[in-house]
């Protein structure tokens, strides 16, 4: 799978998230499920650290003398993004505000994501 389709899928998801995490929440349809809110945190970061792991060891293949660089800067560019959008959260909206329990579930995902990104090297090595 070619580097650039990697990125630009990595660069859409991580914009979708910012999208969804800056809009007025009043524009996202309500759903009764208790701790929806956790759950969307976690599947995002779950798939940003994912995304991020995939476009990394790709662009590190071969130029890094270790692959799992790929998985330490995505994770840890996980947790940081986390973090910046609930800052951002609380200074440019005012229907959101920042919430450590989300940066808790956001760095659970990327934990989680970078676990099952390890589990499946030898898969992702043949992407």
């Amino acid at each position: 799978m070619p580097k650039q389709f990697l990125l630009l899928w990595a660069l859409i998801f991580s914009g979708i998230i910012t999208y969804f995490c800056l809009t007025d929440s009043s524009n996202i349809p309500a759903v009764n499920f208790p701790s929806i809110d956790k759950i969307v945190h976690f599947c995002f970061h779950f798939v940003f650290t994912f995304s991020w792991i995939l476009f990394f060891k790709k662009e590190l293949k071969g130029k890094a003398p270790d692959d799992y660089q790929a998985y330490l800067i995505s994770f840890i560019f996980s947790v940081f993004f986390g973090i910046t959008i609930e800052i951002l959260q609380s200074v440019f909206t005012t229907t959101r505000a920042a919430d450590v329990t989300d940066i808790l579930a956001n760095t659970i995902g990327a934990t989680i994501g970078l676990f099952t990104a390890i589990v499946l090297k030898k898969k992702i090595d043949k992407i």
